[in-house]
C-alpha cells in the first residue's frame, strides 16, 4: 500500500527529449513509421514539482534516445501516476499510455480487462527477467501464476519489516543489532522499552485512513494467514491467524500498556513518533527511514529495520509497467528497451545510478527496490555498496531473512478491505472490552460483500 505513495520520488517513468516534449497523452501514438522510427508514450514521468527526479529523467531520455535514434519517447507526467478515481475509466476507454504505469494491486484487474498486450513473445528481451523475483512477475500473469503469458514488467518493490529505534533498544538494555524475530519477542522488547517512562511507547500500530487494514493484512501474513481464498472471491482471514493478530494488539494495548493512549494513528503519525525519540518499534519498510531522516533530521545511525516478526511471510507492494493492447510489436519492443534502461539495469537509470544518486546526496544503501534474486541481486548489492552513504549494517537482519520468507502481494480490492479492517483495528486499540472474534466476524462479512460486488 504505502498509501499509493507519491513519496516514491516519482519512481515512475516516461520518456521525454525535453520538458516541452512531455505530453499528457495516451495510447494514441502511431507506432513504427515507414522509415522504421517508433514513437511511444510512457506514463509516470516525474512532475515539475519533483525537480531532481525530473531532471534525471530528462537526462536519461536524452542518453537513451542517443543510443536508440529510431525511438522517440514522450513522457506523461500526469500526477498521481495511477489515480484510483480515474484509472478504471481510462482503462475501459482505451486511453492508457502505450507503456502505462500500474501498482501491483492493479495487475490482475488489468489482465482480466483485456486492455493489456501479452508481451510473453518478447520476454527474452527483458533484462535479467530470470532473476526477477517470481512473486513479482506473477503479478502480471493470468491468474497470478506461471501461466505462459506476461502482461507487464515489475520495476519497484518494497517488503515490510520491523522498524526500530537503536537508541531506545540500547537505553532499555536490549541488543540494538538483534531485533525481535517473533511476536512474543516484540511484546517482551516493547515492555522493556516502555519501562523507560516519560511517554515512551514500546510498539505502535495503525488504525485509520486504510492503514489499519493494511497492517492487519501484513501481520496476518506474518503468522501464516491469508486475506482471501485462492480464487479471490471470499475472505479467508477469520481464522486462528486473524484472531491472533487482534488478540495480540489488544493485549499489548490494555494488558501490557506498551502502545500509548493515543490511537487512530495513520501513516505519518508513526514516523513522527519515531522521529521524536519516543517510539521503539513499528511495522514498516526501509524507505520510511529516509522520510524520517529527511523530514525530521534524524540520523540513520539511530534507526534500523529487522525482519517481519514471525518470518513466515511478508507483505510486498510496488509498481511496474504494462503495455496497451493497441501497441504495435515495434512499440512493445521499444518500451521494453526503455524499461531495461531506466529501471532494470544496475548502475544506471532513475533508481540504480548509484554514482549519480550519491553525488546528488540521495540515499544509497536502502535494500529496495528489491527486484532481483541470484547473481543479479548479488552484483547489484556489490555495486550499491561502493556508493552507500548510510549504515547498511542497520538492514542486515532484514536482508538476511527475506530470501526464506514468502512474499505476498496485497489482496484484491485492497483499499476497500483495508477501510473495513481499520474498524477492527481501531476497536481492539481503543475498547478495553472489545471482542476480537466478533470484530473479525463483522470484518469478514463486510469483506465478503466487497469481494462479491467486485465479481458482478
Amino acid at each position: 500500500m504505502r498509501l499509493r505513495t507519491a513519496t516514491r520520488v516519482a519512481l515512475a517513468t516516461g520518456l521525454v527529449l525535453s520538458a516541452a516534449a512531455c505530453a499528457s497523452s495516451n495510447s494514441g501514438s502511431s507506432g513504427a513509421s515507414a522509415d522504421g522510427k517508433v514513437s511511444i508514450t510512457v506514463g509516470c514521468m516525474p512532475p515539475t514539482t519533483q525537480a531532481g527526479p525530473r531532471a534525471n529523467w530528462i537526462a536519461d531520455v536524452a542518453a537513451f534516445e542517443k543510443l536508440n535514434p529510431n525511438i522517440t519517447v514522450k513522457g506523461d507526467d500526469s500526477n498521481p501516476c495511477d489515480d484510483p478515481a480515474t484509472f478504471n475509466a481510462k482503462l475501459a476507454g482505451g486511453k492508457m499510455d502505450d507503456v502505462f504505469y500500474t501498482y501491483f494491486t492493479d495487475g490482475a484487474n488489468v489482465v482480466a480487462s483485456g486492455q493489456a498486450a501479452d508481451i510473453q513473445r518478447y520476454a527474452g528481451q527483458i533484462h535479467g527477467l530470470a532473476d526477477i523475483q517470481p512473486a513479482l512477475t506473477n503479478i502480471y500473469k493470468q491468474g497470478g501464476t506461471a501461466s505462459g503469458d506476461l502482461y507487464g514488467i515489475p520495476k519497484g518493490n518494497y517488503s515490510l519489516g520491523l522498524v526500530y529505534s537503536k537508541t531506545l533498544f540500547q537505553k532499555a538494555g536490549l541488543d540494538p543489532n538483534k531485533p525481535p524475530t517473533t511476536w512474543d519477542d516484540v511484546e517482551a522488547d516493547a515492555i522493556a522499552i516502555s519501562k523507560l517512562g516519560n511517554g515512551t511507547v514500546g510498539y505502535a500500530d495503525y488504525s485509520a485512513a486504510n492503514t489499519g487494514g493494511w497492517h492487519f493484512t501484513a501481520e496476518l501474513y506474518s503468522r501464516g494467514g491469508t486475506m482471501v481464498t485462492p480464487d479471490g472471491k471470499s475472505a479467508a482471514f477469520d481464522d486462528a491467524n486473524g484472531l491472533a493478530v487482534l488478540q495480540f494488539l489488544h493485549k499489548l494495548r490494555f494488558t501490557d500498556n506498551v502502545m500509548g493512549a493515543k490511537q487512530g494513528l495513520q501513516y505519518n503519525d508513526l514516523l513522527q513518533m519515531m522521529a521524536s525519540g519516543k517510539l521503539g518499534m513499528y511495522v514498516g519498510d526501509p524507505v520510511t527511514l529516509t522520510t524520517i531522516h529527511d523530514q525530521y533530521n534524524v540520523s540513520y545511525d539511530d534507526m534500523a529495520v529487522g525482519p517481519m516478526p514471525g518470518q513466515a511471510a511478508t507483505l510486498v507492494g510496488g509498481d511496474g509497467y504494462m503495455f496497451n493492447k493497441k501497441d504495435t510489436p515495434a512499440q512493445i519492443q521499444a518500451g521494453i528497451k526503455w524499461i531495461n534502461y531506466e529501471f532494470l539495469t544496475s548502475g544506471q537509470g532513475l533508481n540504480f545510478n548509484y554514482p549519480r544518486r550519491a553525488e546528488q546526496k540521495e540515499p544509497v544503501g536502502l535494500p529496495e527496490p528489491d527486484l532481483w534474486t541470484g547473481a543479479t541481486a548479488s552484483a547489484d548489492a556489490a555495486a550499491m555498496a561502493r556508493y552507500a552513504n548510510m549504515p547498511v549494517a542497520n538492514f542486515a537482519t532484514y536482508v538476511a531473512a527475506l530470501p526464506s520468507m514468502k512474499l505476498l502481494v496485497e489482496p484484491p480490492q485492497a483499499q476497500a478491505l483495508y477501510a473495513q479492517g481499520d474498524k477492527a483495528m481501531d476497536a481492539v486499540l481503543t475498547d478495553p472490552n472489545a471482542d476480537p472474534q466478533k470484530l473479525l466476524d463483522t470484518f469478514k462479512a463486510a469483506a465478503n460483500s466487497i469481494l462479491a460486488n467486485a465479481q458482478q
